[in-house]
């Protein structure tokens, strides 16, 4: 994480390069990406709303993270929800910060870049939990989230359209470092 610096991101003048770095990390094609352009600017013109980014010294992108005060009326929500309560955590829709997107190019992942990113983003949120979703599976990024003192609130949540099921992770803040 040497070279890479974490700092405050405008995404709505670096959506593109933003969609870019989640295509690459998270295998969208170019069409699956553009679809989520509008979805980002909406999400950010969220109030609470926070961005940031890990970029090189010449300015690349190379990994980001933002979210927003999770609010019961957000999409989100609504869809995880009915899985949160079945399992007794639907308070956490309450006073948590959600974590929305999470990406960190390839060829940067496991230099600590997006530790850096979701630590610094939940300390400066104002919410005491923070909430995020995550593939159902033993992935890196989860082993991550778990280091970090999130833990499995839902599983096996199906989102319409996403292709496989996702897991909702709760977490006290600070996170673990």
């Amino acid at each position: 994480m040497d070279e890479a610096v974490i700092g405050p991101l405008d995404l709505t003048v670096r959506v593109d390069e933003a969609l870019a770095v989640q295509a690459r990390a998270f295998g969208l094609s170019e069409d699956e990406a553009r679809v989520r352009h509008h979805i980002v600017l909406r999400h950010v013109a969220t109030p609470g709303s926070r961005a940031l980014g890990a970029t090189l010294p010449d300015n690349t992108l190379v990994g980001f993270v933002y979210g927003l005060p999770c609010d019961r009326t957000q999409w989100w929500a609504s869809v995880v929800e009915p899985h949160l309560r079945a399992n007794g955590f639907d308070d956490w829709l309450d006073d948590s910060f959600t974590i929305t997107e999470l990406h960190v190019l390839p060829e940067y992942q496991g230099l600590g870049i997006g530790r850096a990113l979701i630590t610094t983003l939940t300390d400066r949120c104002g919410r005491p939990r923070s909430l995020l979703s995550a593939i159902d599976a033993d992935t890196p990024a989860r082993a991550l989230y778990r280091k970090l003192g999130y833990r499995d609130l839902a599983r096996r949540v199906a989102f319409p359209s996403a292709p496989r099921p996702y897991a909702v992770m709760g977490a006290h803040l600070p996170l673990a470092r």
